[in-house]
């Protein structure tokens, strides 16, 4: 493989996630933000003697990489994506690939007409416990699957106002749920109906916060049903995820707080409730996928987990169960055909996956 160059733009806490990464991966790193950030990121690992820049403009960044990482706001996501297509640059781009459909499709779009790879960075594909459960399934161990259950929630974001506006975020749903929706669509295919419903009210970070829940119940092409819950909660609520997976002959399920491991801040160094949960006994999944990503490049039969049409369908259903929420009614779902599902490659990662 070529040495890897990389363009990180953003210096928040999914980038500090995703650089470490990149480091392990012997890649030499530029980082650009518009608001200073990135000369501190920058300077953080250049003290530790990585290979860690911060470039001032865009095009900089763009003229001197191979590959570029956006860990930016979402409403971002795909103004920065299409110009790091348009300058010839593979594109690994944080959950969820954008706001509409329309934006997620355009951005996969521009990506296969200029022949460059487009990873949706759905990690939680690579923690092992939903790798593991997924091949279960995928090797028929619990019969005919039938019921999904899904929990993820934790304290509500506040070290960024945009976080907490739906109008950016996307809100509870799209945000944080947008995770589970696409492990519920891995494990059981398409989504073919979406009913959701929220409770509580979402604003902008900075004003008084309150409890924000949210329900959607998935019904697969399959047949089966998945219920996906989503919490974001006061301050001291504890970050967990949970699935249950019931199928003919069997229930497989999973709690994260009852995995051993502890919990650490990237470096060491994070604004009050800006932790990223990890695991020091096994690799990070965000190494496990920006190395897969890294693999697909030069090589025609890697097939990263995530695909293009997968960030896609994520942000179609979630925006579809933001609709049922605001209206009350099921979302009807039409998509092209899926490939039928294959076992991934066995990752090593962390027990938990983090809010962002």
């Amino acid at each position: 493989m070529p040495p890897l160059h990389i363009g990180l733009l953003g210096a928040g806490g999914i980038a500090r996630a995703h650089l470490p990464g990149w480091l392990e991966l012997g890649a030499k790193v530029a980082v650009h933000t518009l608001d200073g950030s990135a000369e501190k990121l920058a300077a953080e690992y250049a003290a530790r003697g990585h290979d860690v820049t911060a470039v001032p403009t865009l095009p900089e960044l763009l003229a001197d990489c191979r590959a570029v990482d956006i860990c930016t706001p979402t409403p971002t996501h795909k103004d920065l994506a299409l110009a790091a297509i348009a300058a010839g640059r593979h594109v690994v781009c944080e959950k969820p690939l954008a706001l509409t459909v329309a934006d997620a499709e355009d951005i996969a779009a521009a990506a296969d007409a200029a022949g460059v790879r487009l990873h949706p960075a759905h990690v939680v594909r690579y923690f092992p416990a939903y790798a593991a459960m997924r091949d279960a399934v995928v090797r028929a161990e619990l019969g005919a699957v039938a019921v999904l259950r899904f929990t993820r929630g934790g304290a509500r974001p506040q070290w960024a106002p945009w976080f907490g506006d739906p109008a950016q975020s996307g809100g509870v749903i799209m945000d944080l749920m947008v995770h589970d929706i696409d492990i519920a669509r891995w494990v059981a295919g398409d989504v073919v109906r979406v009913h959701a419903r929220t409770r509580g009210v979402e604003h902008a970070t900075g004003a008084p916060a309150g409890v924000v829940t949210a329900t959607a119940v998935l019904t697969h092409a399959s047949g089966a049903v998945s219920h996906v819950s989503g919490l974001w909660g006061l301050p001291d609520q504890r970050f967990r995820t949970t699935f249950r997976i019931a199928g003919a002959d069997g229930l497989l399920c999973h709690d994260s707080t009852a995995v051993p491991g502890f919990r650490i801040t990237a470096q060491g160094e994070r604004a009050a409730n800006e932790g990223i949960p990890s695991s020091p006994m096994t690799e990070s999944p965000y190494l496990s996928e920006l190395r897969e990503f890294a693999a697909s490049w030069d090589d025609p039969a890697v097939r990263p987990r995530v695909s293009a049409r997968d960030g896609i369908e994520a942000v179609r259903i979630a925006c579809a169960a933001v609709e049922s929420s605001r209206t009350g009614r099921a979302v009807e779902l039409t998509t092209a055909p899926a490939a039928p599902p294959g076992p991934a490659p066995a990752p090593a990662a962390a027990n938990e996956e983090p809010t962002r």
